[in-house]
């Protein structure tokens, strides 16, 4: 099975031009041809399920085009989304805020899904995909560390009650890479599939580790890659894994 996991920064583009006429200009802007090159880099991994960290989901940025919706009806797959923040955040009163989230598209078969929020930070959003055999985590933590720490201390609480085998994957935020996740990985049993321990930012020149794909013991990594594609300021990140024969089994009892 193949996992793709991309921050796309709302398919917005990155660049110099990014930042014009002032800082972070671009983020208002809406780059149908940077979509566009999304979804044909995405079509050509061929992938089982794909996590996608800040998606917009149909603001007046896009003129109201949902785009997880779009690259899953031009995939053929399966889609969830949530916007990043609980129900009483005041970002849920803001325009094109209010639209930003993360989601899930998937070929496979879906056996369910959930939407848990933490209780600390402002991205607060955790996706659960739950497949045949596996169950998969997408989350986008906290850029304080403080924040992070809690949150990470509640993700470690909602793996330990999974009943199949667990993938926690997407944008970490964490600016000392595995080391700053180092205690959450021994605790939960997760080992990270970037075992050279690849950067994936910024997209440019990466330096800097903040993307994840997470894997618990069940679970055997057979390949990953963070490709050069450049249509966002992180890289994204392809996993193919094969979850071993009796895992799910195994889980059930010890449940």
């Amino acid at each position: 099975m193949r996992l793709l996991v991309y921050n796309i920064r709302y398919a917005t583009g990155t660049g110099p031009a990014f930042h014009l006429p002032v800082p972070g200009a671009g983020y208002l802007r809406n780059n149908r041809k940077v979509l566009h090159g999304i979804t044909e880099f995405i079509r050509a991994e061929h992938p089982d399920v794909v996590g996608l960290i800040e998606v917009d989901t149909g603001s007046i940025r896009t003129g109201k085009l949902n785009q997880a919706d779009h690259i899953a009806r031009e995939l053929g797959h399966y889609s969830t989304y949530q916007t990043k923040y609980g129900a009483d955040s005041i970002n849920q009163f803001m325009p094109i805020v209010r639209k930003q989230g993360n989601a899930f598209l998937s070929a496979p078969t879906v056996h369910g899904e959930r939407f848990h929020y933490f209780d600390t930070g402002i991205k607060r959003l955790i996706i659960e995909l739950e497949l045949e055999n596996v169950c998969v985590f997408l989350v986008h933590l906290s850029v304080k560390f403080r924040h992070r720490q809690y949150q990470l201390r509640s993700l470690h609480d909602l793996i330990r009650q999974a009943h199949k085998p667990v993938i926690v994957a997407g944008d970490f935020n964490t600016f000392w890479g595995t080391h700053e996740i180092y205690l959450f990985m021994r605790a939960t049993g997760l080992s990270s599939a970037n075992t050279a321990g690849l950067p994936s930012f910024p997209a440019r020149q990466p330096r800097i580790e903040l993307d994840f794909v997470l894997a618990s013991e069940e679970i055997h990594i057979k390949d990953f890659r963070i490709p050069d594609v450049r249509f966002s300021d992180h890289r994204p990140l392809v996993c193919d894994f094969e979850v071993l024969s009796g895992a799910t089994s195994g889980r059930a009892s010890a449940a």
